[in-house]
């Protein structure tokens, strides 16, 4: 007998299941997942990977709980909020299910450890929320031939497919490229309803049961999308790319490459777009100095948190109302976290605005901590 009287009545939902068994449920026992990330994807995986018995559960994170995480993810509670999130998560994992073994590693996913951490397990689940670690997870699990479990959120709008290079279509076979550098906005910028993650996460582990459980029909060559606002689900074929550069017929990356050059992310000796802290902005204020300070917020988003003296102009209308903008004052723009606003900046040089731009470092935020106490954080 593989398991103890207390493992068969743990499990005995699923060994009723002819699916399942007393086979399957070794299957899951012997199992070992890895999750990319502890957050909203990761939270829903590891919770119900763990209740079903998968015997290892690695993950990789190396941040820490924060009051906003909690919004969404439900594996952390409000006493985690400043512990590590692989620390609060190992703790839910072995609440729910003690048999589980945990294999922790509080570090950022990079070229140089991702083949050395991924090699021992059976699969991926992909919970990243940055286009540079899903790509290098791409890559690793195809170069190692571990099938990537894969999810992805934003706003109302989730998605989720199985990529294995295998049997089918990778990740860059469905999106060759990333989106220019700051096209698409993090959930902490553009937002993300709280269940969400939740419903795409238990799709994803969903799919890996069925995996090591030996079901055929898998999300391979699928892409399952979801509209939470509509209640719409949504399925797109993806076929291979025989030019795929990683898994098609002549792959011309062989091994993992630097994923942040990749995705834009380092600079190419471009303009550098010149900041202003948030202490030096409270000083022009307090001398009555004439600055502009744009707001490119959405306005129910500036609604929540606002500088003073500030003007919404959404990043999406800068362009075209760059004549609302005094040129002969120096215009400080603002965002939550100081990284939209540098596109308002670059666009506006681009349509030949000629007056002194400015980027508020780090944002409203910055302004939140270190000049308005009173004002909300989010």
């Amino acid at each position: 007998m593989e398991f103890s009287k207390e493992e068969i009545t743990r499990y005995s939902r699923h060994l009723i299941l002819p699916e399942v068994g007393l086979d399957g449920q070794k299957r899951l026992k012997d199992a070992k997942i890895l999750l990319i990330g502890s957050g909203g994807l990761g939270a829903p995986i590891a919770l119900y990977l763990a209740a079903a018995g998968i015997g290892t559960v690695g993950i990789v994170d190396f941040d820490e709980v924060d009051i906003s995480n909690l919004q969404r993810q439900i594996i952390h509670t409000t006493k985690d909020i400043g512990r590590p999130k692989i620390a609060s998560a190992a703790d839910k994992i072995k609440a729910i299910n003690p048999h589980v073994k945990v294999l922790s590693y509080n570090t950022k996913l990079t070229s140089k450890n991702a083949l050395d951490i991924i090699k021992d397990f059976d699969a991926v689940a992909d919970c990243t929320d940055n286009f540079p670690t899903r790509y290098l997870v791409n890559d690793a699990c195809v170069i190692l031939n571990k099938p990537s479990f894969y999810g992805s959120i934003y706003r109302f709008d989730g998605q989720s497919s199985v990529f294995y290079a295998n049997k089918g279509p990778c990740y860059r076979c469905l999106y060759p490229s990333p989106p220019p550098a700051g096209f698409a906005p993090s959930c902490a910028e553009g937002g993300v309803l709280g269940v969400l993650p939740g419903i795409i996460g238990c799709i994803q582990a969903n799919e890996i049961i069925k995996f090591l459980l030996g079901a055929k029909d898998l999300l391979v060559g699928r892409l399952l999308t979801f509209d939470a606002w509509k209640m719409k689900f949504r399925e797109f074929k993806i076929q291979k790319d025989e030019n795929c550069p990683i898994c098609g017929k002549h792959p011309t990356i062989k091994s993992l490459i630097d994923y942040e050059d990749f995705c834009g992310l380092k600079s190419k000796n471009e303009e550098a777009v010149e900041e202003i802290s948030a202490e030096d902005l409270k000083n022009r204020l307090d001398n009555k100095e004439a600055v502009n300070i744009i707001d490119i917020r959405e306005p129910h988003e500036y609604a929540i948190a606002k500088l003073p003296n500030s003007k919404v102009i959404p990043l999406g209308q800068v362009v075209r109302r760059m004549e609302e903008i005094d040129q002969k004052n120096d215009t400080v723009f603002v965002c939550k976290v100081g990284t939209r606003s540098v596109y308002a900046i670059k666009a506006l040089r681009e349509a030949g605005f000629k007056g002194r731009l400015l980027n508020l470092k780090n944002g409203v935020l910055a302004w939140a901590e270190n000049i308005d106490k009173e004002m909300a954080v989010y």
